[in-house]
């Protein structure tokens, strides 16, 4: 596969489980990491992941885990057991949390740390009593993330400069919010086009409904691959 390609996770926002291995299986040859997301999970279970995983592909388990310390834990060890590569974990959880989940990793599972959703806007942050711009809560959480050793970060495209400054290379930049340049962006508010994330330093970027949505996902996959090579 292409460098882009293994950038690329195809978030697999869909209902069942059927629906979710038919992609896994059109995209097979072109993307080899899935992300499986509350959706899907509350739906299937552990068996989603085992199915997907079974198919030879990697699985980002995207339930942004928020919960007393000794909860998330535990959860983190369950994942582990199911030998997914990554996990999410919200860091506005704390410090205690956020050292529970990464004290609790096995089987070289990626504690990857949520800061503010790609959803959200300054408004949103009023509304829960944040008064900090987006970039500052997202760096002040990013930073307790890292004193506590988590493998990477979940942040929109437009948080990577301020990240990439701060970190370096220290921990993965994982980002969402990502629209092709032919896509409606919904109800992302900070998104960028994959080409341009990636350019900007992105290590992967998590792609779902310009894939998912589409009548053949396997070209819009290409598509994607070709408008970022271009």
């Amino acid at each position: 596969m292409t460098k882009a390609a293994d950038k690329i996770i195809v978030a697999l926002d869909v209902p069942t489980k059927n629906a979710a291995l038919e992609l896994v299986t059109q995209l097979s040859g072109k993307i080899s990491f899935f992300k499986i997301g509350l959706q899907l999970y509350t739906a299937e279970g552990p068996e989603i992941v085992r199915a997907v995983l079974a198919t030879g592909a990697k699985v980002f388990l995207d339930l942004k885990l928020h919960d007393i310390p000794n909860t998330v834990a535990r959860a983190v060890e369950s994942a582990a057991n199911l030998g997914v590569q990554m996990l999410t974990i919200h860091l506005s959880g704390g410090s205690e949390m956020i050292r529970a989940a990464t004290a609790a990793r096995a089987n070289n599972i990626s504690i990857l740390g949520v800061s503010v959703l790609t959803s959200a806007t300054e408004q949103t942050l009023r509304e829960i009593g944040i008064s900090d711009k987006v970039n500052d809560q997202v760096l002040r959480l990013a930073k307790l993330g890292v004193e506590e050793k988590i493998d990477g970060i979940v942040a929109s495209p437009h948080e990577i400069n301020v990240l990439r400054a701060e970190f370096g290379d220290k921990v993965k930049i994982v980002v969402q919010g990502i629209r092709p340049s032919w896509a409606h962006p919904r109800d992302q508010k900070r998104f960028m086009t994959p080409r341009a994330a990636i350019a900007a330093g992105a290590d992967y970027i998590g792609i779902g409904r310009p894939i998912t949505t589409d009548p053949n996902p396997r070209d819009a996959t290409s598509k994607i691959l070709t408008e970022i090579g271009a």
